[in-house]
């Protein structure tokens, strides 16, 4: 059985991510005057997948501490995008608007590498995410990539949230088991 946070759709999509921007950072960030760009890209991408990890650990005994790490991967993919937006603009490149017929492309080759069926029963993606050759071309993609996983990871803290509202917390719930064995 894989671990729990490789079943969230938000968890395989920063994997790719992650991945990518290493890739990316290696093949169109070289030299020394990038190293601290790079750096700082590699791990926004790390955090936003390792607080993931973390966040749903920490969701048994914990959900304000899960809502908050996943508001830091959140935050962490936020500011990727941003890089990559700089990564274009500064070298006169465009960023792709939503409605362009590449970025439905870039979508559906995520929606894919994502699923669960491209896991293998180690938890490894069978078909292995490609990075564009093209600067524009790849930072388009990775721009898609994390807009779909902070869409994704806004709907699952709003469902922590109200999973906290309804059910309380591991402490509420701990209380409540003390009182009814007390009353027994």
């Amino acid at each position: 059985m894989l671990p729990k946070h490789k079943y969230l759709l938000t968890y395989r999509y920063t994997e790719i991510i992650h991945d990518l921007t290493v890739q990316f950072c290696e093949k169109f960030m070289p030299g020394f005057d990038q190293r601290r760009n790079r750096e700082q890209m590699i791990q926004a991408g790390r955090s936003g997948k390792q607080n993931i990890v973390e966040g749903v650990g920490q969701s048994k005994t914990s959900k304000k501490g899960e809502i908050k790490l996943l508001g830091v991967a959140n935050a962490s993919l936020e500011e990727l995008i941003s890089d990559y937006e700089d990564f274009l603009r500064q070298r006169g490149l465009k960023i792709w608007p939503k409605t362009d017929k590449r970025i439905s492309e870039f979508r559906k080759i995520g929606f894919r590498l994502s699923s669960l069926s491209n896991l293998s029963s180690l938890g490894e993606f069978i078909e292995k995410p490609k990075l564009p050759l093209d600067p524009e071309k790849a930072a388009n993609f990775l721009l898609t990539l994390c807009h779909q996983a902070t869409f994704l990871l806004s709907r699952q803290i709003k469902r922590a949230e109200t999973d906290f509202i309804n059910e309380g917390g591991y402490t509420e719930k701990l209380f409540k088991k003390r009182l009814s064995s007390r009353i027994k």
